[in-house]
C-alpha cells in the first residue's frame, strides 16, 4: 500500500511538472544537490524539541501560500505587513526556525535556494517527520519583495467559517472542495488559542454546532469565560495531538472538533464535506493521498517566478 501511496503522488507530481512547466522537483539538483538532506536534518531537530513546532510551520506554509501564492511573503518582517494581519499577529510562529534553516542552506548553497521554495520543503518534511505521508516537492519559486496586510486580512479563513464559506474561500484559490477538507486534515497536529473558539462554549453558537457535551465542558475548563484565558492552548487533535494521521477525523464525527470551522465539516449540510470526513476516518491511506494532492496543488497557487521576484539571503527582508 506504501509503494501505491508514492507512486500515486509521483504520478500527481509529473502531471504537475508538465502542467507547470518551470516547476521542478529536480530544480535544484546542480545547483544545491543537498537541500532536501540540509533540511531534513533541521527539521528532524524541531521535532526532537517540540513536536508542536512543526505543526506551526505547516500552517506557516498555509498562511503563505493562501495569501498571493506561495512566495514568502508571510516571512518579511514589518509592522504593516503580513506577519501582523489579524489572523496572524501572536498566532503563527516559526520565523526564527525558517531563518535559522536559511543561513544552512546558505552556508552551502548561497543566493541559490528561495526562502518560498524552503517553506514548502520544511512543510512537507514536518508532515514526515510526524508520521504523515512522503512526497518530492516541486522547486522553482521566487520570494516577493513585498507583503500585505489587508490581503492576509482578506485570504485567510477565520475559524469561525462555516463549510459553504470555506468552499468558496478555498475556490477563489483554485482549491477543491476536497482539497479543502483533505488539507483541513493538518489539524490532527498542533494546538489552538481559546480565543479562536470561544464562541463555540459561551455564544454566540452558530448552527448547526454539535459539539460534544462532555467535550464541551471539558474545554470549558482549560478556557474559562474570562479574557486572560484567550492565550490558553488546547490540542485541536484530541486522540493523538502530535502524531501525523487521521485521528482529527474521528474526532468530527465523534462531536470533539475543536474548532467551528473544523466541525462544520462533519455536520455544516454539505453532503460531500461530510462523506468526505467519513472516508478519511476510516480509511487513512485514503486521507494521505488526498492530502498529498491538496499540498501539491496548494503549493503551485499561483508560484513567483523568474523574472519576477528574488532569491532573499535572509527571508525576514528583501535584499
Amino acid at each position: 500500500m506504501a509503494c501505491k501511496l508514492l507512486f500515486l503522488a509521483f504520478l500527481a507530481l509529473s502531471l504537475g511538472d508538465c502542467a507547470l512547466g518551470a516547476l521542478s522537483s529536480s530544480f535544484y539538483a546542480t545547483s544545491c544537490p543537498n537541500l532536501t538532506n540540509i533540511v531534513h536534518a533541521a527539521v528532524q531537530q524541531v521535532v526532537a524539541s517540540e513536536p508542536r513546532m512543526c505543526a506551526s510551520l505547516i500552517r506557516l506554509f498555509f498562511h503563505d501560500c493562501h495569501v498571493n501564492g506561495c512566495d514568502a511573503s508571510i516571512l518579511l518582517a514589518g509592522a504593516s505587513l503580513e506577519q501582523n494581519a489579524f489572523p496572524n499577529i501572536n498566532s503563527v510562529r516559526g520565523y526564527d526556525v525558517v531563518n535559522n534553516i536559511k543561513a544552512l542552506i546558505e552556508a552551502q548553497c548561497p543566493g541559490k535556494v528561495s526562502c518560498a521554495d524552503e517553506l514548502v520543503l520544511i512543510a512537507q518534511q514536518c508532515v514526515t517527520a510526524l508520521g504523515g505521508p512522503s512526497w518530492s516537492v516541486l522547486f522553482g519559486r521566487r520570494d516577493s519583495l513585498n507583503a500585505s496586510q489587508s490581503a492576509a486580512n482578506t485570504n485567510l479563513p477565520p475559524p469561525t467559517f462555516n463549510v459553504s464559506a470555506l468552499i468558496a474561500n478555498f475556490k477563489a484559490h483554485g482549491l477543491s472542495l476536497q482539497d479543502m477538507v483533505a488539507l483541513s486534515g493538518a489539524h490532527t497536529v498542533g494546538k489552538s488559542h481559546c480565543s479562536s473558539f470561544k464562541p463555540r462554549l459561551y455564544g454566540p453558537f452558530q448552527a448547526p454546532d454539535a459539539m460534544n457535551p462532555t467535550f464541551n465542558t471539558s474545554l470549558q475548563g482549560q478556557c474559562p469565560n474570562v479574557s486572560s484565558s484567550d492565550n490558553n492552548l488546547v490540542d485541536l487533535d484530541q486522540l493523538t495531538p502530535v502524531v501525523f494521521d487521521n485521528k482529527y477525523f474521528v474526532d468530527l464525527l465523534n462531536g470533539t472538533g475543536v474548532l467551528f470551522s473544523d466541525e462544520t465539516l462533519a455536520i455544516g449540510g454539505n453532503s460531500t464535506a461530510e462523506s468526505l470526513v467519513w472516508t478519511y476516518a476510516s480509511n487513512q491511506t485514503r486521507f494521505f493521498l488526498d492530502f498529498v494532492t491538496g499540498m501539491i496543488n496548494m503549493g503551485n497557487e499561483s508560484p513567483l517566478q523568474a523574472p519576477n521576484g528574488q532569491i532573499r539571503l535572509n527571508c525576514s527582508r528583501v535584499n
